[in-house]
């Protein structure tokens, strides 16, 4: 006798499901992520540990808690300078909605902005994957150093356009080394630091001691953007409110008086119609 396909699949359990994820399952009344019932997290457990736990699929140890806390703390803000906080208040001033002004400031972020964190991340883990049989450290850093300077082109994570000691590098640093979390990834950011400070007079900024931090607790380097941006978050929801309360609508970031208009001369519209004829 023939066996019908749905005698088959329950036999072999077949299925085709639309979508995969290891991190929650919801079902009737229960929420489990990462293996834990939410309403047993809720209480329990730090924004930072979540994040933690979201990402890495595990819970932190106390130190990677302490660290991560002070990871996202240092993301908080930088005032009006950045291109993201200037795009959410000039969208607030417009007079959208706040969840619009929010998504604009994070759509702010791209390559010039924000995305140090991950070219730093990388560069760090790779060098440590490169040359993970190499002790001396000082050799690895001294390589790190001359593959960027050879090209002409910065080093990750070192220099800053307004900083000639970034103040939250220094104080991640003095964090990590009192909590004993001077891993492969920080010692050797150090170490370029070092180096780089000798040749160009060049510290680490914010972006390479958090690069360095997130790397030795073993976050991938595609996953730092994202780790900024919810640092950077509470900043954004700042200034979209200070806009929108204490600035008039439709504030004028610059004057007109102040743009300088570089285009053709004037034309009169004639113009247009003896070029239409022209290619008659």
């Amino acid at each position: 006798m023939a066996i019908g396909r749905e005698s088959l699949e329950k036999v072999f359990k077949i299925s085709n499901p639309k979508w995969r994820t290891a991190i929650t399952k919801v079902e009737p009344n229960r929420i489990i992520t990462r293996g834990y019932p939410q309403e047993d997290l809720i209480g329990s457990v730090s924004f930072p540990e979540m994040v933690y736990l979201l990402i890495k699929g595990e819970m932190p140890s106390k130190k990677e808690s302490k660290m991560l806390s002070s990871v996202l703390v240092s993301f908080c803000d930088h005032g009006i300078t950045p291109p993201s906080t200037q795009a959410a208040r000039m969208i607030a001033s417009a007079g959208s909605p706040v969840h619009a002004c929010i998504a604009g400031g994070l759509l702010a972020f791209g390559k010039n902005h924000a995305g140090a964190i991950e070219r730093s991340m990388m560069a760090f883990q790779e060098a440590i994957h490169r040359f993970d049989s190499e002790n001396d450290l000082f050799n690895m850093a001294q390589r790190f150093v001359d593959y960027y300077l050879k090209k002409g082109a910065k080093v990750p994570g070192f220099g800053h356009r307004y900083h000639n000691e970034d103040p939250r590098a220094v104080k991640l640093m003095d964090i990590a080394q009192k909590n004993d979390f001077l891993g492969r990834h920080t010692l050797l950011a150090l170490k370029v630091q070092d180096i780089l400070l000798e040749k160009k007079g060049i510290k680490m900024n914010i972006d390479g001691a958090n690069a360095s931090i997130l790397s030795d607790m073993g976050f991938d380097w595609r996953t730092g953007t994202g780790i900024f941006m919810i640092g950077g978050l509470p900043g954004l929801i700042s200034h979209v409110y200070e806009e929108k309360v204490l600035e008039s609508n439709f504030r004028k970031f610059i004057d007109i008086e102040d743009v300088y208009y570089d285009g053709i001369s004037e034309k009169k519209v004639s113009h247009i119609n003896d070029l239409k004829k022209s290619g008659d």
